[in-house]
């Protein structure tokens, strides 16, 4: 999704019901469907409940494993966390007191084969979201997440590329536009004296 810096963009409807109905997991304490949820082999009623909110057959694999890497990250946690932002952007919250982000080493490596694998890599996904959750570090977005992981493969949504954008440049300087206006000193209305 190519938005205007800053900007979040729109969730498609089915991915926030499926936040909505993960996060009422957690909020419930239903802790018995969460950890079924953590066991992907085995299909049972919250796998199904998952898969309900997938309006096609073909991003149903996105929304079940979603669910599970929400389980992932709530095991042991009281309250829901909604997350914000890309998985780029949760990435650089990744680190300790030593640094975060881009200078932190190891999430600098992860990052790096999450967005140059051509295939959705669940592998790397699962221990992004593990180490937000160790550090204690909000997650991405869930329901961006199921979106972004529904455009992975189209070419013109650049996801891989836009998570690598906001891990390694920082916000404000991703946000900074070159102006081709005239310095604001040469301005009539600008000028306090008139």
């Amino acid at each position: 999704m190519t938005t205007r810096p800053g900007a979040e963009p729109e969730p498609s409807e089915s991915a926030v019901a499926l936040t909505k109905w993960l996060a009422s997991l957690v909020h419930n304490h239903d802790y018995a469907s969460l950890a079924e949820l953590r066991r992907p082999r085995i299909q049972r009623e919250p796998h199904f409940r998952a898969l309900w909110h997938s309006p096609d057959d073909a991003q149903r694999e996105v929304y079940a494993q979603v669910a599970f890497l929400f389980a992932v990250y709530h095991q042991g946690r009281s309250q829901p966390a909604y997350g914000y932002g890309s998985l780029g952007d949760a990435a650089r919250r990744i680190g300790s007191g030593n640094g975060r982000g881009p200078d932190d080493p190891g999430a600098a490596r992860l990052i790096d084969r999450i967005v140059t694998s051509r295939r959705i890599p669940w592998r790397h996904l699962q221990h992004a979201v593990a180490r937000l959750r160790a550090c204690d570090r909000q997650p991405p977005s869930w329901s961006r997440l199921v979106d972004d992981l529904n455009r992975w493969h189209d070419r013109r949504a650049r996801v891989p590329y836009e998570w690598g954008v906001a891990f390694h440049i920082p916000a404000a300087r991703a946000a900074a536009v070159p102006s081709t206006a005239a310095p604001a000193a040469s301005s009539p209305e600008k000028d306090s004296t008139t």
